[in-house]
């Protein structure tokens, strides 16, 4: 007697298979996406980090965190504007700056600082990302343990 063997797969166990696999995807791919997201913000807050310690090295160095082309912090300061922040923070590819915009704000009359990490997407968790010259940390929406 010959006995038959089954050489491939029948469409169900193909089907069960996809759905199985359709199933993970379903479940890791917004796992996948809120660590990407995470990846971002913390590239963010370092460069943030990183710039707060630039104002204060400014700062140091001129008197004030918005000293002007002169670099005379003395009143009336009618030159000063918010300093240029350097390039050096975030330059690895696909770092902070593909996905957040950074930007300062002098206070004029503290004479303090606000780093901003604006994201350049709608990330729904956070919005933008603060620091000013006090270290105080602030997220324009979500909380601070969350989000810093």
């Amino acid at each position: 007697m010959r006995q038959n063997t089954q050489n491939g797969f029948t469409l169900i166990e193909l089907m069960i298979v996809i759905a199985i696999v359709g199933v993970l995807a379903a479940i890791a791919y917004p796992s996948y996406q809120d660590s990407v997201i995470k990846s971002r913000r913390a590239d963010a807050k370092a460069a943030l980090l990183e710039l707060s310690v630039f104002m204060e090295r400014l700062y140091t160095a001129t008197g004030c965190y918005n000293p002007g082309p002169d670099k005379d912090c003395t009143p009336p300061n009618a030159d000063a504007a918010a300093p240029t922040l350097p390039a050096k923070s975030c330059t690895a590819p696909n770092s902070c700056t593909a996905y957040y915009n950074l930007s300062v704000d002098i206070t004029t009359p503290t004479g303090g600082f606000t780093l901003t990490a604006a994201p350049k997407s709608t990330e729904s968790k956070c919005g933008s990302l603060n620091l000013n010259n006090m270290g105080v940390k602030t997220s324009s929406y979500g909380t601070l343990a969350d989000c810093w």
